[in-house]
């Protein structure tokens, strides 16, 4: 028997196919790769109708595995932070609208205005800060700039839901995952808080949010056009979304307060299960399901500001990546903040951008390499520094850590800890592949705990020296943001 999991990140589709065991099988992957639209005003959205054909494609093909023949169940990871609108037939009417996307920063002060002194009181009772990666703030400005467009919204939905709307031919739920990063979830409750919908946004909004459940409701029956596209999952149970950073948690293992773990994708995260009294000014709280709530922060950066470095402004040739290694921590002369497609946790700035300071006529391309990855790990090292405690160990995976050995260790030096680097490839989908077993057998997830590759040790001396471009980097940001 297999699981068949879809993995739709920031950057590809992927459909695999695991084991009973949470064990990837041989050559059971499919990928597609995708962008988000971006422009200068701020935008980052996708198109549904793409990404579904994308998806659609790699289930095509998995399905010709020969694994594929006896799946149980399948699952579902999305990047988390997207929603949509959808006619009353169902159809996406709208772009599907990301956590990159800051169009919708113009909104925020009205926002807090209408707020008053609740702001705490807001992030709080949903886990989330007013920015404009979150819903009020995205619908809000839908809602001025395009009225006719948000007139034709019969339903708010994530990706998932309109997978699952065309797949099955009715409404799908969203997951207390996925509902948990829009802003509008009570997470104590797992219910819409309406008294902020309402104030925030206004009743428009309210009546168009979409029935919630757990991650393991799950949907059968797919309409007759899929049942005969995909004969294996006629009648094969298809369970909500899970957003992605949740899913990458339980693949990594990080299932309580002793492991936090590290994702370094697209962008990044630092995030641990656990339950707290109150959220931390700079982090947010949000659900991997009922009964597990997921502390944490996530940055816009991460291994886009790898690629962008590499690809189109370096061009690199294979070269830089060797020399980074053998170069002093800190020993460029910037000071960098790398907020390239704005700022999430820690200071949640909306109208935040990167920033290099201290270029001479001797800095070079390595220089520039450098002082950027370094720059992405002491932002991390402030939402660290907010989750750490005594004992608890630090988990990483993430392509981006793949690429880049001598970023791996930058982290550990400004993290002073111990990184454990896994040997875990497909961290998220195997997060859905234990979830589901958790469901479908009452499986633990911490019975099946992820392979480990390498430990990351700390260095004295580079420990010492990142403190101080830290403290660089923290006065640049109150230099400019306060």
């Amino acid at each position: 028997m297999s699981l068949l999991v879809i993995d739709l990140g920031s950057s590809s589709a992927r459909t695999l196919l695991f084991d009973d065991d949470a064990r990837l099988i041989d050559g059971a992957i499919c990928s597609r790769k995708h962008d988000f639209f971006t422009d200068s005003a701020g935008r980052a959205t996708a198109d549904a109708a793409e990404l579904r054909r994308l998806v659609e494609t790699c289930l095509d093909e998995i399905l010709n595995h020969p694994a594929a023949s006896s799946i149980r169940a399948a699952g579902l990871a999305s990047f988390a932070g997207n929603w949509l609108g959808l006619d009353a037939e169902g159809e996406a009417c709208t772009p599907v609208l990301t956590y990159a996307d800051t169009l919708g920063r113009s909104e925020i002060p009205a926002l807090l205005t209408k707020l008053g002194g609740r702001a705490d009181a807001y992030h709080q009772a949903t886990g989330c800060r007013l920015h404009p990666a979150y819903l009020p703030a995205q619908y809000a400005q839908l809602q001025r700039a395009q009225p006719a467009l948000e007139a034709r919204i019969s339903r708010v939905s994530d990706i998932g839901g309109y997978l699952y709307r065309q797949w099955f031919g009715r409404e799908a739920p969203v997951s207390y995952s996925l509902a948990s990063w829009s802003g509008l979830l009570e997470t104590a409750r797992r219910d819409w808080h309406r008294e902020y919908a309402r104030l925030l946004v206004g009743e428009n909004l309210l009546s168009k949010l979409p029935r919630l459940a757990d991650y393991d409701r799950a949907l059968t029956g797919l309409r007759a056009e899929y049942a005969a596209r995909w004969r294996p999952l006629r009648y094969t149970p298809f369970f909500l979304a899970l957003g992605d950073g949740a899913a990458a948690n339980i693949g990594s293992g990080a299932l309580d307060s002793s492991r936090i773990a590290l994702t370094m994708g697209t962008t990044s995260a630092l995030r641990v299960v656990k339950d707290i009294e109150r959220v931390p000014r700079g982090l947010w709280r949000y659900l991997v399901c009922a009964g597990l709530p997921l502390v944490g922060g996530a940055t816009s950066e991460g291994g886009n500001v790898y690629q962008w470095l590499m690809k189109d402004l370096l061009q690199d040739d294979g070269g830089l990546e060797d020399q980074l290694s053998e170069r002093p921590p800190d020993g460029h002369g910037l000071t960098v903040l790398p907020l390239l497609a704005g700022e999430r946790s820690p200071g949640w700035q909306p109208n935040a951008s990167g920033t290099v300071h201290g270029i001479r006529r001797n800095t070079g391309r390595v220089d520039i390499l450098q002082a950027h990855l370094e720059a992405v790990a002491i932002r991390l090292s402030l939402i660290f520094d907010q989750l750490k405690a005594p004992g608890a160990t630090v988990a990483a995976a993430g392509g981006a850590l793949q690429s880049s050995a001598a970023w791996a260790q930058m982290l550990a030096n400004v993290f002073d800890s111990p990184l454990q680097l896994l040997a875990e490839a497909e961290i998220t989908a195997r997060g859905v592949a234990l979830m589901m077993l958790r469901s479908l057998d009452g499986m633990d997830p911490a019975a099946k705990p992820p392979r480990i590759g390498r430990v990351v040790q700390p260095d004295a001396q580079a420990v010492s020296l990142m403190k101080a471009a830290r403290e660089r980097q923290v006065e640049l940001y109150r230099r400019l943001y306060g």
